[in-house]
């Protein structure tokens, strides 16, 4: 009996590490997928439509069933909060990160979007969301993980180096991939791919920002605003390829992987991983669902050696380990931040306990005695 109750405890407690394990795997898969597509001349201004189309049909029936009493009132500057998160999410931050994964690598770009965390400090920063006490550790160790991180970036764009070989790919990928799949990028498209990964990472950590105000309305409507913005954002996407693509037949798709992709990208990415990822936030914090992120570069790096004959260059490894260094950093140092905050709010619940203090104290019972004493003797004296 103690040991089927010890069994479930460890499976209940390891619910969260299983969820965001299987959730980096669903990333990874994103990535792959995406780029086999864009490989195949799929524009990726029609598989931001499809995907954030896909997304809205997952995400809305459950914000009607789940969360249609109570609504917050859409007025004009609300409109345009989410006007503006549909484009920086849908629009600008997955056209521009689809154009650098183009450009270079999956496994480039996943070790990109760790830079987010320092970003986002960055901008709470200069939005004054963020104190800042340099005298203190945890402010100290966020600066230097930013530092290091924006190091590892500038690092891997502006550094390839020789190519690493994996044990496994000197017999396996260069030989059986098709060649399709492969694309072999420029040292001119390397950069420019990598500018374009970190602008999409820039307007990613736009989003957060704007998306910590409008959440404070949507506190208890989650599912609708992500509907909301997904629906608009797929609105901005279809003006934003009409102005780019102006031939037709960029928009037949079939059964194949660019169903696959936009399918995959909208209903795994954008509509599970939000459920998932909101349940372990809730429950562990926001600290642990980030600190998994890196998994998925692993992840990556391995599938894209197999299925896309990835060339993975030295100064992408030395790059990606200093952003995994800084990436931690900048947590810890949230950690030990939020940490810091529930301090207080514990003591705010404290119960107060109300003491009434008299304004003459009582006496003791040995002043008492000695009084009754003094009385008793003027008495036998008088």
């Amino acid at each position: 009996m103690g040991k089927m109750r010890c069994c479930g405890n460890f499976l209940e407690s390891s619910k969260p590490y299983f969820a965001m394990i299987s959730l980096q795997f669903g990333y990874a898969g994103m990535n792959i997928i995406t780029k086999v597509s864009l490989n195949r001349g799929m524009s990726h201004y029609v598989l931001v439509v499809y995907r954030h189309a896909f997304a809205t049909a997952a995400i809305a029936p459950f914000a009607l069933v789940f969360e249609r009493t109570g609504q917050p009132k859409i007025t004009f500057p609300l409109f345009m909060q989410i006007f503006i998160l549909a484009l920086l999410g849908p629009v600008l931050d997955q056209n521009f990160y689809y154009a650098g994964l183009k450009y270079t690598s999956p496994t480039f770009s996943c070790a990109m979007s760790n830079v987010l965390p320092a970003m986002t400090f960055i901008m709470a920063a200069i939005c004054r969301m963020e104190k800042i006490d340099v005298k203190k550790v945890r402010c100290q160790a966020k600066i230097l993980g930013t530092t290091v991180t924006v190091a590892g970036a500038m690092l891997m764009t502006l550094y390839k180096g020789p190519i690493v070989d994996l044990f496994w790919s000197r017999k396996y990928v260069h030989t059986s991939q098709p060649q399709s799949y492969v694309t072999h990028a420029t040292d001119k498209d390397w950069i420019k791919g990598s500018i374009l990964l970190l602008i999409a990472t820039f307007a990613w950590a736009s989003l957060f920002v704007l998306q910590a105000k409008v959440l404070k309305t949507y506190k208890n409507h989650q599912l609708s605003l992500t509907s909301l913005v997904c629906f608009v954002g797929t609105l901005q996407a279809i003006a934003v390829t009409f102005v780019m693509e102006h031939k037709a037949s960029v928009w037949q798709i079939g059964w194949d992987m660019n169903l696959l992709a936009a399918a995959y990208a909208g209903i795994v990415t954008s509509s599970i991983s939000y459920y998932v990822q909101g349940v372990v936030i809730k429950k562990k914090g926001p600290v642990f669902a980030t600190a998994f992120s890196p998994l998925m570069m692993i992840i990556v790096a391995i599938m894209g050696s197999f299925i896309l004959a990835e060339k993975i260059f030295l100064g992408g490894v030395i790059g990606s380990i200093l952003i995994v260094m800084g990436l931690y950093s900048v947590l810890w140092g949230k950690h030990k931040e939020e940490e810091e905050e529930e301090i207080p709010e514990a003591v705010k619940r404290l119960p107060v306990v109300a003491i009434t203090i008299p304004k003459q104290m009582p006496e003791s019972p040995s002043s008492l005695v000695q009084g009754r004493k003094l009385q008793l003797q003027t008495a036998t004296v008088s």
